[in-house]
């Protein structure tokens, strides 16, 4: 025979609160995450996004479920991965650049496409314009109007004498690649430093790219963004200290990787943002609604121990104006 005070404490059980997702029904969003990265270990974004869902009260398992698909620098995997993605029913398609939201793109005109990054997104035929999304297609766009400038300025500062650079990039036919390519060819006229265009057409490999600038003598490099080369990351790096080019890559990537420096957006902080608009979408918003979002926050690293060992002094102005130095 129960005792009166188990009766009471299985009593209180059930009339105890149930917990939060099960009160509004229970429902597990599903929600892809497209990117070109060669996997979680080359992905600190990821984490970002994450961060993100959980600061808007979101929890894996419990309130949403993410498919990652990663296509390991290879352009050519990406239809198969959002293919993939609308089997499996998902709410929402978050790509990680330009070249995976217009994949998604093409698979679907329904399903909403949230971009943690991407290059020009009016250029790449994303969106109508970045007030004006019109389509399936929102989120945020890594292009600044000034960055090219900026990015040749301070590589600049750090090899005061620079009279001719290296520009690796994606290689015509991609809308983004051309356009930072335009951009810094008409910063250097402004620096009065001549650019060398280094292509990597078609393959991630960049070896030929830099065998190019040693013949020509080169006396540093930029980086543009190039999805398919951010998965060699590690590898530009090697092959730019090789030849002992100082370089100066988009993202923070590459100098956690041992580059020697990078200027350009934060991602995490943007990987962050786009947790907003998958909020925003799942309560009923519509992509074409959402402006696409410019860049707020930029972030200048610079490796010490990269510079020492490229014989390099770092200026103090660009000592007091890094957000980030790794020793």
């Amino acid at each position: 025979m129960r005792s009166p005070l188990l009766a009471l404490v299985i009593v209180l059980g059930l009339l105890a609160p149930l917990p939060a997702a099960a009160q509004a029904g229970g429902k597990v969003h599903r929600i892809g995450f497209v990117s070109m990265r060669s996997g979680p270990e080359d992905n600190p974004h990821l984490d970002a996004f994450r961060q993100g869902l959980r600061d808007l009260g979101y929890l894996e398992g419990r309130d949403v479920t993410l498919e990652v698909r990663y296509a390991l620098g290879n352009q050519r995997k990406l239809p198969d991965l959002v293919a993939e993605m609308i089997r499996l029913k998902v709410e929402i398609i978050v790509t990680q650049s330009g070249v995976a939201a217009l994949a998604a793109k093409k698979a679907t005109q329904t399903i909403p496409i949230v971009m943690v990054s991407s290059g020009d997104a009016v250029k790449q035929g994303l969106v109508a314009s970045l007030a004006r999304p019109g389509g399936n297609v929102t989120g945020l766009t890594m292009i600044s109007p000034d960055l090219s400038r900026k990015r040749l300025e301070v590589l600049r500062e750090m090899v005061p004498k620079l009279s001719k650079v290296g520009v690796l990039w994606c290689g015509p036919g991609e809308p983004l690649g051309e356009s930072e390519w335009e951009e810094t060819q008409a910063a250097a006229r402004v620096l009065r430093v001549q650019p060398a265009s280094l292509p990597v057409r078609g393959t991630p490999d960049p070896t030929g790219a830099f065998a190019s600038a040693a013949q020509q003598r080169l006396e540093a490099i930029i980086v543009l963004d190039c999805a398919r080369l951010h998965s060699r990351a590690a590898q530009i790096v090697d092959l730019a200290m090789a030849k002992r080019l100082p370089a100066l890559y988009p993202y923070s990537i590459y100098p956690e990787a041992g580059g020697l420096m990078s200027y350009g957006p934060d991602l995490r902080d943007g990987a962050r943002r786009a947790a907003i608009y998958v909020d925003k979408i799942l309560k009923g918003a519509k992509p074409a609604d959402l402006p696409v979002e410019q860049p707020t926050k930029f972030e200048l690293i610079v490796n010490l121990k990269t510079a020492k060992a490229l014989s390099l002094t770092v200026p103090q102005s660009v000592l007091v104006r890094a957000d980030r130095v790794i020793d």
